[in-house]
């Protein structure tokens, strides 16, 4: 895949490797970073790198305290 700093909920869907739905779903909950323009959602590919590694490391941390 092309480096793009600006993909579409298929070319997220294919990075992230899930359904396009699931990427629509996530898009509208505001759980992944994303915006609409023009009716069209649109991901940052920076923001969509920074966001999975906070959520890991967010998770990490959680489980860790839990098995305390």
């Amino acid at each position: 895949m092309p480096k793009k700093e600006i993909m579409t909920v298929k070319q997220i869907a294919e990075y992230l490797q899930m359904d396009e739905h699931t990427v629509y779903r996530l898009a509208r909950s505001g759980e992944i970073p994303s915006i609409k323009i023009s009716g069209q959602w649109r991901f940052m590919k920076e923001l969509i790198d920074r966001w999975i590694i906070e959520t890991s490391m967010r998770r990490a941390k959680e489980n860790k305290k839990k098995n305390k």
